[in-house]
């Protein structure tokens, strides 16, 4: 063996060493990973294409939040995604950046192009390759073994220019288990450092998504020497769910979209699971590294960016979270606001509490937003004012001029 060889060979065998180690500690930690998918997978939702210097915004807010990797685009699908991927590059340095590749050594060098110049430890690549019998035949028209042999081959080939490759089975879900565990034990062969789990088209529910896990884990040695990622649609609604029962399994990295934005009935929302995962760390036994104060900024922001509005009773960044017009809910949120919320605005950056004032409302609102308007009252022109909402017409937004001119009528 000639000098050369040797010294490629040293290295390389150290650089596998350095890269189990960095696996090995992520696996001991019991820190989920976030892997936000918002900018490529998010952004496949008809209607919330995004700019590349709106992705730039994003890809930069999603950092501040602390997010770990970002599936920064598709570099083979258009040139729009390389130029958003150019200008993240050298700017969003926290998070690891991955480009979305097919199994085609093509996209993979493209993945190449447009994260040159990142730090090796901060630049990826996602491959994936269709696995269940629907996708074998009907979109790839390949056997088991060729399949096998794409992954094999265009695994071994990301490895030689990345550090971090990672490989996901599309159409898991739908997949049969002995041929998708020999898919992952494949691709960490070829040297894959993360392998996904993806309910591609959102069927699974939680105790299903379990016993997927459960299998992998055994029926994948390999795993070990691999992180363990999983990402869900939420078609029947239960993305989230899914998403946490696996968590509870001991996945590593979970993909998830700001808002839940994605494919037909979008994906798991991130800001979500980083709250339940925040509010019941005693049972999932693990932490996450998002600062929670910034999930309402960043859903705001992303429905801007997007122009998908967020659902009033969006979870977590939805106008009504923090908002009661119910009089019984009033009056304990003015005692203390805990008794009708499961976490409070500043927790995740969100609005102050809100009153509204209406039909359901209680003497204890009105007096409080009077009082705020600096008006004199008295428990007699409460009662009067509570009267007079209960009578008003069906959507009467009452504000503040509406409440002084009823206080004026019946006072």
């Amino acid at each position: 063996m000639s000098e050369d060889r040797r010294v490629r060979t040293f290295r390389q065998r150290l650089e596998d060493r350095i890269r189990e180690a960095i696996i090995a500690r992520h696996r001991r930690s019991g820190v989920v990973l976030f892997s936000d998918t918002t900018l490529r997978d998010g952004e496949q939702m008809p209607g919330a294409t995004l700019e590349p210097q709106e992705k730039l915004q994003i890809a930069l807010a999603l950092e501040k939040a602390g997010v770990h990797s970002l599936d920064a685009g598709f570099p083979a699908s258009s040139e729009a995604d390389v130029e958003a991927i150019r200008l993240m590059v050298g700017r969003v340095r926290g998070p690891v950046l991955t480009a979305l590749c097919r199994t085609v050594r093509s996209d993979i060098d493209a993945a190449d192009r447009a994260l040159d110049g990142n730090p090796v430890h901060k630049r990826g690549v996602s491959l994936f390759c269709g696995t269940s019998p629907l996708h074998r035949t009907y979109k790839l028209g390949k056997s088991r073994t060729e399949i096998l042999q794409l992954i094999s081959d265009t695994v071994g080939y990301a490895a030689e220019k990345f550090r971090i490759v990672a490989f996901s089975p599309e159409d898991a879900s739908r997949t049969e288990v002995d041929f998708l565990c020999e898919c992952y034990r494949e691709a960490i062969r070829a040297g894959a450092t993360t392998v996904g789990f993806p309910d591609t088209v959102g069927l699974l529910t939680p105790e299903k998504s379990r016993d997927y896990i459960r299998r992998i884990q055994d029926g994948v040695p390999e795993l070990q020497r691999a992180l363990l990622a999983v990402h869900f649609h939420n078609d029947l609604g239960l993305a989230v769910a899914n998403t946490l029962a696996c968590i509870a399994e001991g996945a590593n990295v979970v993909q998830c979209t700001v808002n839940g934005i994605g494919e037909r009935a979008g994906n798991a929302s991130l800001e979500e699971v980083v709250m339940a995962l925040t509010l019941h760390q005693e049972q999932y036994g693990r932490t996450h590294r998002v600062d929670t104060r910034l999930l309402a900024p960043l859903c705001r922001l992303v429905a801007e960016l997007t122009g998908i509005v967020l659902p009033l009773m969006k979870p977590v960044g939805g106008a009504n979270i923090f908002a009661t017009e119910a009089g019984i809910h009033q009056d304990g949120l003015l005692k203390n606001p805990d008794t009708y919320l499961p976490f409070r605005p500043e927790t995740v950056g969100g609005d102050e509490i809100r009153l509204v004032l209406g039909r359901h409302s209680g003497r204890r609102a009105v007096a409080h937003r009077l009082q705020g308007l600096g008006i004199p009252h008295n428990e007699a022109l409460v009662i009067r004012i509570v009267e007079k909402l209960k009578l008003l017409p069906k959507g009467t937004i009452v504000d503040d001029v509406l409440l002084q001119r009823i206080a004026a009528e019946v006072r």
